[in-house]
């Protein structure tokens, strides 16, 4: 049953981040790879609220299946964050390479964070 729950969440996740690119790439014409930041970061928080969650008994495995490794797992990405940011150096673009990985590094962090505490208190 767990696969199901995960193969559900991802069936859902993959779409967002496909959509999600699509729509921040047609509005915003710039080599900053900002679908792929902007998902991640909201993967980032939604874990992180569920980690909150789950921490204190409010979102037992089979949520976690279904949200953590399905939902989060299919809406981040961490190999398209590495690519771009790769093509970004490539193109002579290097500073913005390095923007990029301190960039989701530091606020996907801050973002994870701030979702497990508010996870832990409005659950806790």
């Amino acid at each position: 049953m767990t696969w199901l729950l995960v193969m559900i969440g991802a069936a859902v996740g993959a779409p967002l981040r496909y959509l999600t690119d699509q729509r921040v790439r047609a509005r915003y014409a710039t080599p900053i790879p900002g679908g792929t930041f902007l998902v991640n970061v909201v993967g980032s928080l939604a874990l992180g609220l569920l980690t909150g969650a789950a921490l204190a008994g409010a979102a037992g495995s089979r949520w976690q299946a279904l949200l953590g490794t399905g939902l989060c797992g299919a809406l981040t990405t961490y190999s398209t964050f590495s690519y771009e940011t790769l093509r970004l150096a490539e193109t002579h673009h290097r500073r913005l390479a390095v923007a990029n990985v301190a960039a989701t590094l530091l606020v996907g962090l801050a973002a994870a964070f701030a979702g497990a505490a508010l996870g832990r208190a409005l659950w806790g």
